[in-house]
């Protein structure tokens, strides 16, 4: 056998694909200021860009794990009826149920965790944008329940981190009545004497909002985030005027007084322990 076959028959063997060390995965596009970002960098900053301070939006598994101790349970996800008015518009909206898990590896768009929070018991939960805009749903609303009817049943803080669009129209008044059940909820943990602390991300809107996003005790946002009901253009358009710089940001709402503060990623989870050690104790008091 020739050299050149024993060439031809190595590289036969040989397998070209994409691999970690393509520059698709070693670099980010910043969405604040444009640059470049190594990746590896990225993550060390908590998904932060280095220049200019921008949040990037993250998913449940990255919030538990900057937020909460090792060691926390994730809550069963609770069975409600999946497509309960066989909603179809360009697609079905079972369908889009079917992509949005595949896409996310998340059941729907809350996710729920008991866990510790330096040491202090918390139950939290967190919305994914990223699962059809967070959008609030029967899944949503009765996975807000239960983490709720967990931090009762623990005697402890309910923490939510908000990301959403807003209600989910696919299931009509339903996704609707999910605002109310919240509201209530939130009160029985009140009458037990317990916290509601809400976190808001990038973006908070639409029904979120106008239900449990706005009722915490303490409101906290991430900088720079989107906070409100309707969208900017529609809101410019119903009232025939511009509308100032930076409004629903999360510093113009903490100028205005709507929220109680606006905390960088890397000072959340410090911010957290002292707000729950300190409600937790005028709780016992």
């Amino acid at each position: 056998m020739s050299w050149l076959s024993n060439v031809r028959n190595a590289l036969s063997l040989v397998v070209t694909k994409k691999d970690d060390t393509s520059t698709d995965n070693l670099w980010h596009k910043c969405k604040g200021c444009g640059q470049m970002v190594f990746v590896k960098e990225l993550e060390e900053n908590l998904h932060v860009c280095p220049h200019c301070d921008f949040h990037e939006r993250i998913g449940p598994s990255l919030r538990f794990e900057y937020t909460l101790d090792a060691g926390y349970t994730m809550l069963p996800m609770p069975k409600v009826p999946e497509d309960p008015l066989r909603f179809r518009d360009t697609k079905r909206y079972s369908d889009r149920i079917k992509a949005a898990r595949a896409a996310t590896d998340e059941t729907d768009a809350l996710a729920t965790a008991r866990g510790r929070i330096e040491g202090l018991k918390v139950v939290v939960g967190v919305q994914d944008f990223a699962f059809m805009g967070g959008s609030m749903g029967l899944a949503v609303g009765e996975a807000f329940i239960r983490g709720v009817e967990a931090a009762i049943a623990d005697k402890c803080p309910y923490i939510i981190f908000t990301a959403a669009g807003g209600a989910r129209m696919q299931e009509g008044i339903l996704s609707l009545m999910q605002m109310p059940r919240a509201t209530v909820a939130i009160q029985m943990l009140h009458d037990a004497g317990l916290p509601y602390i809400a976190v808001l991300t990038d973006p908070t809107t639409g029904g979120v909002t106008a239900s449990y996003a706005m009722l915490g005790d303490v409101q906290i946002a991430e900088p720079g985030a989107l906070i409100g009901f309707a969208g900017q253009r529609v809101i410019e358009q119903t009232i025939r005027e511009k509308l100032p710089e930076g409004f629903q940001r999360a510093e113009y709402l903490l100028e205005h007084g709507m929220i109680d503060m606006v905390k960088h990623r890397k000072d959340m989870r410090a911010t957290l322990a002292s707000v729950v050690d300190y409600l937790g104790a005028r709780a016992a008091a």
